[in-house]
């Protein structure tokens, strides 16, 4: 690995895009096919295809005492050593540099350890693999190896960049490159197509999640309809839905009526059996983009009441009559062997139509007004929000599916429940960027001379701010648990989120979902902060909200 190794840490080293392009570039072309896909894949910090379900199953303990023990230090409060990087990759270099392991361990062991870390039923199986391993690598090595696992090398090489560099390497035009890859889930797969100028050759890996395609916030209706209309000056109608409170998945079915559904994160959604025999009733072979809802007496219902089927591995049928569920759909991406990103989305609504025409009752076609000016846009918002929903989602007639992009075709126009003025409780250091500063911040209500925490917030602030509150913390701090520091209640906050659930993992017996940091409120104190029962009327208010039919 100490060629992958060295080009790592010169693509870290620069900030230039063009030049971390050059230098990925040049690599490809030195490499063995075998070794060149293997690097493509590891460049986009991926032990697998992305498209391979399997997992590592190795978590930050498991590797912080391997990394330990290698190092001679088992036991030992890693803490101090960690924060000064934020990468155990980084950490572990650090620990082994005084080993002064000058081994070479092949690209082609580091893919054999991830075989054998997926197969291994226990965790001391894999502490030995991964111990095995380290014991006869560089510390280099080991560094990527640790990053690879945890999937961030944290060098600045993103996948598109890989595609980019794939393209480049072997002469190929970038988007088939990322067609190919969108397509095979492959990466690795998708850099030998390119070197043997096969990539016309790609198709669509059925039960392999293709990216979703993502919304931009507007402020304004008129700032929605501005946006689309540059972007597509060619149509001036927009699409508008209700921006259904639920959960986005995209439905995979085969000719043979086999149904896998997936989450936005490309992760299964198990805990909806009900909906497999629904959808495989619907012919033919298809992709499809909605959202699962729970829905009761022909209506929406909030996603809290959706939430307590989540995460469950094993439904009664209680569970399932008291907290039905429909799939909305909203978008076809691939029907009967045809791709279908580049169509126009009026194009794929109409086939999308004709397909649900004869579905059963557990799967609709979402409900879409074409809007051809702003200020039917701005009436639209307005009646989704008065059925209770969070806002809408407007789309260009004309737009293709963009696969992971957030493009300039689609665009969400939402209003937050309510805001509430919050007093931090404590405070964590980032990741990434960030890992040097306390950036992540969890806050409180009142109730009587209590503080209860309701949530934690990580986005809002500017890091001009950020970096004045972590010294500011630092200096009032009550406790100091290493990642994480109590705080002395003293910083006041307005925070604005989309609704509130029950939840066991505050004090206050509530979650703020989606909370995001308005602004800091130094004229208030934290006897002026919002109170439990405020809180709670808000809850209830919200399960009383008007839901559409």
């Amino acid at each position: 690995m100490r060629a992958f190794t060295t080009l790592a840490d010169a693509v870290g080293a620069t900030t230039k895009k063009l030049e971390k392009l050059r230098l990925i570039t040049e690599y490809f072309r030195s490499l063995p096919l075998s070794d060149a896909a293997l690097t493509a894949r590891f460049l986009s910090a991926h032990a697998f295809a992305a498209y391979d379900e399997r997992t590592l199953g190795v978590g930050g303990s498991a590797l912080t005492q391997v990394i330990a023990e290698v190092a001679g230090t088992p036991g030992h409060n890693l803490g101090a050593v960690y924060r000064r990087h934020g990468d155990l990759g980084d950490m572990a270099a650090e620990l082994l540099r005084a080993k002064n392991n000058d081994a070479d361990l092949p690209l082609s062991d580091a893919a054999q350890l991830f075989e054998n870390l997926s197969a291994a039923r226990t965790q001391s199986q894999k502490a030995a693999l991964l111990s095995a391993t380290f014991c006869r690598a560089s510390p280099s090595d080991i560094q990527y190896i640790v990053k690879i696992i945890t999937g961030d090398l944290r060098i600045g090489s993103k996948e598109s960049l890989v595609e980019e560099a794939i393209a480049k390497a072997f002469d190929q035009q970038l988007p088939l490159v990322r067609r190919a890859n969108m397509m095979t889930g492959d990466i690795g797969e998708t850099l030998a197509l390119a070197a043997q100028n096969k990539l016309n050759t790609a198709s669509v890996r059925l039960f392999h999640p293709i990216g979703f395609m993502l919304a931009a916030s507007v402020e304004t209706a008129a700032d929605l309809f501005d946006e689309a209309t540059s972007t597509s000056p060619e149509s001036s109608a927009l699409f508008v839905e209700e921006k259904y409170d639920g959960i986005r998945a995209q439905i995979h079915k085969s000719p043979a009526g086999k149904v896998r559904m997936f989450s936005r994160t490309r992760d299964e959604l198990t805990e909806f059996p009900e909906l497999v025999p629904a959808i495989a009733q619907i012919p033919g072979e298809f992709i499809l983009d909605g959202e699962i809802l729970a829905w009761r007496n022909s209506r929406p219902l909030p996603f809290t009441e959706l939430q307590k089927r989540l995460g469950r591995k094993h439904l009664d049928l209680f569970t399932q009559s008291d907290i039905p569920v429909v799939f909305v759909a909203f978008d076809v991406l691939y029907l009967d062997g045809k791709l279908l990103l580049d169509e126009p989305l009026a194009r794929r609504k109409s086939r999308l139509s004709m397909l649900l025409r004869a579905a059963p009752p557990a799967v609709r076609n979402a409900a879409c007004t074409e809007c051809p000016s702003p200020s039917a846009v701005q009436q639209a918002f307005r009646n989704a929000l008065a059925a209770g929903h969070e806002g809408i989602v407007a789309k260009s007639a004309a737009s293709p599916y963009t696969p992971g992009r957030r493009g300039g075709y689609w665009f969400k126009l939402k209003e937050p429940y309510a805001t509430l003025d919050v007093v931090v409780t404590g405070v964590e250091y980032g990741h990434g960027k960030r890992h040097k500063v306390l950036s992540d911040y969890t806050f409180a209500v009142r109730d009587g001379d209590q503080l209860l925490n309701v949530g934690k917030a990580y986005s809002g602030l500017t890091d001009a701010e950020i970096l004045e509150f972590t010294q500011f913390f630092r200096e009032h701090t009550i406790e100091d648990q290493g990642h994480f520091r109590i705080v002395e209640p003293l910083i006041v906050l307005e925070v604005a989120f989309n609704n509130i659930q029950r939840s066991n993992r505050h004090a206050s017996g509530y979650a703020l979902r989606f909370p995001r940091i308005l602004r800091i409120r130094p004229d208030k104190s934290p006897a002026d902060i919002d109170t439990l029962s405020t809180l709670a009327t808000l809850f209830e208010r919200q399960s009383s909200l008007p839901t559409s039919s």
